[in-house]
């Protein structure tokens, strides 16, 4: 490579030679991050907002950072390092494991592409960092933003970097069975009440429980490696549940944060199947987030983990997450051929053992992917006929319901049925009214505006006045 050249990194042009640069390596072994970035500012052409983008942290966070704040979170200088592109030997001299990103996609990643350098502890002492600064609400947390690049070097460290250490530990205080059970136990209840009054309802106190009942157990318990995979597995679960409900929320970026620590922890657990699920829920996440590339990757990684655990029911739940991705693309012969693809492995699939992270994957849940799949293709009248069959469904799915509801009123607003559109409407806002779920009311606020043409309908009017009143300034 020639001097001067310069090489394209997202959104990030660094400059060749940049690394190297005297200035450069005295802020990395100073840890001087506000340093870095002026001096990518200077050298990269690059703004607070694009440094942010690249790095997964708010404009705002990157200036304070700048002004003197000093960056101290081992999990927040892997994020600058990872976005910033930065060579082994600097991130070796900022203190972090060498990487060796390959720049291939997720799915064709070989064994030996990620050193196996990262050890279970330093996933459980990234994963309580998270939870304790959650609970304290630090701003660092806040200001994290979601980055599509951010979900690449868990999926390539889940695919290419498997724990060979036993996951075991001489604590003071005896794990076992028992306290394995109470964590399934409060997962179910949480679960229950996110699906029933959204992700906002009790979103802090599992986090508190992560940080206060859980810590514990990972850092001071004893137990031997069958237990400890299995406390792990356990922690991974409710770790992915509660980055699902910051992602109904709308903290994206913490809930890419959870979901990133939830891999790792299903890593060490040696469970494929939950890993599959969690990259699953990545999918998903950088679909709704319009992602649609990193979604399709991400659901495809889903589906060979699924393969490799011999599960067809999961196959089958990561082939319509890379349906709806595509459709998203407006891909529409790829999002049909997963779809196919998709119903094939769900009637292959011996559902007598699924666990109970997987019970909302019914024909319901498939319907309603089809559904919005065809809505994003604009053929409506499928999407009408998936959708109606989707609210045959279980009805402790609240959430789900509201959703669902939207959709077909969606649906009925783009084929020119403007009334029938604000009926169903309101049904959802009645279950949405009940929730505290930002993904409900974005489908609510859209389906308004979706309506706006047709304001002089009574109907029409009477449902969007509802709205405003009944949702006021909620997210």
């Amino acid at each position: 490579m020639t001097v001067g050249a310069v090489v394209p990194l997202d959104d990030l042009r660094i400059p060749d030679g940049f690394w190297s640069r005297e200035d450069v390596r005295t802020a990395v072994r100073a840890r001087d991050i506000g340093t870095l970035f002026r001096l990518l500012a200077r050298h990269a052409g690059a703004s607070q907002t694009r440094i942010g983008a690249v790095v997964g942290l708010e404009q705002g966070y990157v200036s304070r950072v700048i002004a003197g704040r000093k960056v101290t979170s081992i999990d927040v200088l892997e994020r600058i390092a990872d976005g910033c592109g930065m060579p082994d030997e600097v991130r070796m001299s900022l203190g972090l494991a060498p990487c060796h990103r390959p720049r291939h996609p997720i799915p064709g990643s070989h064994r030996g592409d990620v050193p196996n350098d990262r050890s279970w502890r330093e996933d459980v002492r990234a994963a309580t960092q998270l939870w304790e600064g959650d609970v304290n609400r630090r701003d660092m947390l806040r200001q994290t933003v979601f980055s599509s690049a951010g979900y690449t070097l868990p999926a390539l460290r889940w695919f290419t970097a498997p724990t060979t250490q036993p996951v075991s530990q001489k604590g003071h205080r005896s794990v076992g069975q028992p306290d394995i059970d109470i964590i399934r136990e409060m997962t179910s209840t949480y679960r229950r009440l996110d699906n029933q009054h959204g992700g906002g309802h009790a979103r802090e106190t599992l986090a508190r429980y992560l940080n206060q009942e859980v810590t514990p157990l990972l850092t001071e318990g004893r137990y031997d490696p069958a237990t400890g995979r299995k406390l792990f597995a356990a922690v991974a679960e409710l770790t992915q549940l509660a980055g699902w409900q910051a992602y109904d929320t709308a903290e994206h970026g913490l809930a890419q944060r959870y979901l990133t620590h939830a891999l790792d922890l299903a890593r060490a657990a040696d469970d494929a199947g939950l890993g599959a699920e969690i990259l699953a829920a990545m999918s998903h996440q950088a679909t709704y987030l319009g992602h649609n590339a990193t979604g399709v990757d991400l659901a495809r990684a889903a589906r060979q983990t699924a393969q490799r655990a011999g599960l067809a029911v999961l196959t089958a739940e990561a082939l319509v997450m890379e349906a709806h991705a595509h459709a998203a693309a407006r891909n529409e012969r790829a999002c049909t051929t997963a779809l196919h693809q998709a119903e094939q492995a769900l009637d292959r699939a011996d559902r007598s053992s699924d666990p109970q992270w997987l019970g909302y994957f019914d024909e319901a849940y498939l319907s309603a992917k089809f559904g919005h799949c065809f809505h994003a293709l604009g053929h409506h009248q499928l999407a009408e006929r998936f959708t109606v069959r989707s609210l045959r469904m279980d009805e402790r799915y609240i959430r789900g319901k509201a959703f669902n509801l939207t959709l077909l009123a969606s649906i009925h607003a783009h084929h020119g049925e403007p009334d029938r559109a604000s009926a169903i409407g309101a049904q959802a806002l009645a279950l949405t009214s009940q929730l505290r779920s930002a993904r409900a009311v974005r489908y609510l606020r859209d389906l308004q505006t979706e309506l706006t043409a047709y304001r002089r309908r009574p109907a029409v009017r009477h449902f969007i006045n509802r709205v405003d009143v009944a949702l006021g300034q909620r997210r």
